[in-house]
């Protein structure tokens, strides 16, 4: 069965409380498992990590590269200044996809920028918790080959 790792960052865990008026009123929780039955629906199983910390983040980036056909990644303020997250990105050999919440292109200019999406395959933002299932759609449709 194909594997898929969904990490989140910073804040991420506080999904629900934090800024609902932006990032809308589900818990962590219940948007991981929305985006784990999405993915069992396609076939696949689904992973989650989240860290505050960017060194947690990259290790597990390594470490996907061992099991998983692809990660879903929302590195929520890191998207913006990371380069080592980003290299972890262009270090290993599977499919990211980075995602986000928000539309970061209409909110304050710093978020505009993504330090990360060149080494992506693709981005997705703006759709609240959906940009996670087109996420999950797009992984799908990019490993259909891949055991």
């Amino acid at each position: 069965m194909r594997k898929i790792l969904v990490i989140n960052g910073p804040n991420l865990n506080l999904l629900g409380e934090r800024e609902p008026g932006t990032y809308g009123n589900e818990s962590y929780a219940s948007i991981c498992a929305e985006i784990g039955e999405r993915a069992a629906a396609l076939g696949m199983e689904c992973e989650f990590f989240q860290s505050n910390h960017e060194g947690g983040i990259i290790d597990r980036i390594h470490e996907a590269r061992k099991d998983m056909c692809g990660i879903i990644l929302n590195a929520g303020a890191y998207t913006h200044y990371s380069y080592a997250i980003r290299d972890a990105i262009a270090a290993v050999k599977i499919p990211v996809i980075e995602v986000h919440i928000s539309n970061i292109h209409n909110r304050d200019e710093f978020r505009s920028k993504s330090v990360i999406a060149p080494v992506c395959a693709g981005q997705i933002a703006g759709f609240g918790k959906l940009s996670y299932f087109l996420g999950v759609n797009a992984l799908d449709e990019m490993t259909k080959n891949q055991k």
